[in-house]
């Protein structure tokens, strides 16, 4: 049997045949016949040669994109690979891997809940897919994707998987960088008190910022569903449409003033902003947009309007007090909120920054972003390696503050007050820093020249002079400065009520009525900061003293309104204590009333205030000495309670869990109540759930 090849003499075409024979022999054994067959197998040749091309052009096209193929055998569990399936999983490539050896090499965190459910669910779908971790012998981790169809025999039962593998290391980590870049951004547009959100090229909406929840008091679920339309004044919805239709079209910037409804019903005015976001052929990719509140602004400008159409020589005199007001309070606010936020990587490199930062350094954004944040910090400083210390300070205790001298673009300083806070993704991995700058230039200057004037007195009278000077200054501002305007204000505006009733429209006399309630909340506000201020002034005379005598005293101030609510105060056991009467009295009375005032419609409300001993050692709290002992008081209630999440907020001067029309107040009688427990080297925290009530536990030393 042989086969070769033939020349057709007439076409001269070539044929390949196949020749069997066979010899036929005599009785001496000598052959007398030979006869045979003479077969073409020309097609069946060149399909033979199709086929071993096809497969090298196959494995060529493989290796050439770095895919591995392979079959197992569902059998058996036998598994034939190509060479590049060791190359992946780390092995030499003439390594012939195992079925069991490939899967000890998967990530014990994969094997089961991705590899093993990915098999169990392609048995039934003919779909093999996942994606997975593999452990190297060189102690490296990689990515891999792994694809295969299942076949089945006659009776349906799977009896081989054929797929492939490619490595996804690198697509991974560009996952990841995206992943970070997406956090940064939402950790930003989170922090600023604006709304922020994003849309896509089209001028789909695809992102807000959280405080477009908390204002509309909306769920993501809710804004995805109905629009984020729902939330426009009715008035001003069909032309907010027009114009980001018309910026979307011409990518002209988007600018237009809307009302927004609050999540308690009322509207208030925001100017909103969009700016195309391009790529390097100039493409929009998306748009960037901010909303401000810009309601008092806008109340103001009427009211101003009405008062100049309808004012007398008295109503010009209060105008020119208003006004006077009025910029009194625009310093105050720009002083408050001028700081600049900058993303660091964890290198120190300047990533991004608000517009403060811009204000405050004096960079354009393109000539800082990519450059060192030590670029803003003296000489001396980044020679002594300051700004690398204070890096290294934030990613060992996640926060490092400090104050000091900082140079602008034009090399002039400003004294700056600065917190760097270290940023970590989920696996606490540090991702970068942010950087918190206030410019204190001012008022570094004004200590350095209280200190100044304060070096001619003796060394021992410097600091209480200083505080005497300062608490003064405040008391004089406070009595004075702040409430002589909230005087003028209640007298003229009473006077043209009485005087100018007749003349005076419905709406003016509405508008002259909460001029006085707003005069009069400010009123309230500045005694309360006056107090909050001499919790560290007054005379600190400790005493030993019985704490259920004074919390019956307490209780006897309010006896008119727990009979008016028909409320209940429950006194346990309570312990003595080294305090001071009259802040700790002030302590009971701000807990107390708050029990009263957040109590539950139609339910009456019921305090329970105890006390016990407990070791400082047994509270597991850093700001308390383990030897000690410390008088636990516990005050709780049965009213609204509050959100966990805030439970470190309502501690902060100002800080408010609802709006002023539901609850009267100032927002500082919590924080008096923690800067009075701190003078009394204690601390206080506080506990609740929403209509479930609050409880408020403080720890000062018993002796």
């Amino acid at each position: 049997e042989i086969a070769y090849t033939i020349i057709n003499p007439i076409n001269k075409k070539t044929r390949v045949v196949l020749a069997k024979g066979k010899a036929l022999f005599n009785a001496d054994n000598i052959a007398y016949r030979f006869s045979g067959t003479l077969q073409d197998i020309t097609e069946q040749t060149l399909t033979f040669k199709r086929v071993e091309d096809a497969e090298e052009r196959l494995q060529i096209a493989t290796d050439i994109i770095g895919i591995a193929t392979w079959e197992l055998d569902l059998k058996e569990y036998t598994l034939i690979h190509t060479s590049r399936l060791a190359e992946i999983f780390g092995q030499p490539k003439s390594t012939q891997i195992t079925h069991e050896e490939m899967r000890s090499q998967i990530h014990p965190d994969d094997l089961k809940n991705v590899v093993d459910a990915s098999f169990q669910q392609a048995l039934k779908t003919g779909v093999y897919e996942y994606e997975a971790r593999v452990l190297k012998p060189t102690f490296t981790t990689c990515w891999i994707r792994a694809q295969g169809k299942v076949f089945y025999d006659k009776n349906k039962q799977a009896i081989k998987i054929i797929g492939s593998i490619k490595e996804i290391t690198d697509e991974k980590k560009q996952q990841q960088e995206l992943l970070e870049s997406e956090q940064k951004f939402r950790l930003l547009a989170d922090s600023m008190p604006q709304f922020i959100w994003t849309s896509d090229a089209e001028g789909n909406l695809n992102y807000f910022s959280q405080s477009v929840y908390n204002y509309s008091g909306l769920t993501p679920e809710q804004i995805n569903k109905e629009g984020w339309l729902q939330i426009v004044h009715p008035d001003e919805k069909d032309e907010n449409i027009s114009k980001w239709l018309h910026s979307v079209k011409t990518g002209e910037e988007f600018i237009f003033e809307h009302r927004f409804r609050r999540h308690d019903g009322e509207y208030r005015w925001q100017l909103s902003r969009a700016i195309p976001q391009r790529n390097e052929d100039g493409i929009i990719q998306k748009w960037v947009g901010t909303s401000t509140d810009i309601e008092d602004q806008k109340m103001f400008a009427s009211q101003l309007k009405k008062q100049v159409d309808m004012r007398t020589k008295e109503l010009k005199k209060l105008n020119e007090e208003l006004i006077k007001s009025e910029v009194r309070y625009h310093l105050m606010v720009n002083e408050i909120q001028d700081y600049a936020i900058i993303f660091l990587n964890k290198d120190g490199v300047i990533e991004n920054w608000n517009r403060g930062a811009k204000k405050i350094k004096g960079y354009d954004d393109n000539e800082i972003i990519g450059k060192n944040f030590s670029v803003f910090y003296t000489e001396e400083d980044r020679n002594t390696n300051l700004p690398k210390k204070l890096l290294e300070i934030a990613l060992q205790t996640g926060k490092a503050t400090h104050e000091g001298w900082r140079v602008k673009k034009d090399t002039s300083l400003f004294w700056a007050h600065i917190v760097i806070t270290a940023i970590h993704d989920e696996k606490k991995n540090i991702i970068g820093f942010t950087k918190v700058t206030h410019d204190l230039t001012d008022k570094k200057q004004a200590n350095d020249r209280i200190k100044l004037d304060a070096e001619q007195l003796e060394l021992k009278n410097k600091e209480l002079e200083k505080m005497n000077a300062e608490l003064q200054s405040f008391a004089y501002v406070s009595s004075h400065d702040l409430q002589e305007p909230l005087r003028k204000i209640q007298t003229f505006a009473t006077r043209i009520l009485e005087k100018e009733h007749a003349n005076l429209s419905d709406n003016g006399k509405n508008y002259f009525h909460r001029m006085q309630e707003s005069a009069n909340k400010m009123q309230t506000l500045i005694e309360d900061l006056l107090t909050y201020s001499r919790t560290n002034t007054t005379e600190n005379i400790f005493k030993n003293t019985d704490l259920t005598e004074l919390i019956n005293e307490v209780k006897n101030d309010f006896k008119e309104v727990l009979a008016e609510n028909h409320a209940t105060i429950e006194i346990g056991e309570m312990c003595e204590a080294v305090i001071i009467p009259f802040q700790f009295r002030q302590i009971m009375q701000n807990l107390i009333g708050n029990s009263l005032k957040f109590a539950k419609p139609d339910v009456p409300p019921h305090i329970i205030i105890k006390s016990e001993i407990v070791k400082g050692a047994d509270l597991n709290n850093e700001s308390l000495s383990e030897e000690k002992n410390y008088c636990h008081i516990s005050i709780s209630d049965n009213g609204i309670g509050f959100d966990e999440q805030y439970k470190d907020r309502i501690f902060e001067v100002f800080q408010r869990l609802h709006g002023k029309a539901e609850y009267k107040g100032t927002g500082i009688g919590l924080a008096i109540v923690k800067k009075i427990i701190e003078n009394h080297n204690g601390i206080i925290t506080a506990s609740g759930k929403l209509n479930e009530g609050a409880t408020f536990d403080i720890y000062i030393p018993s002796s």
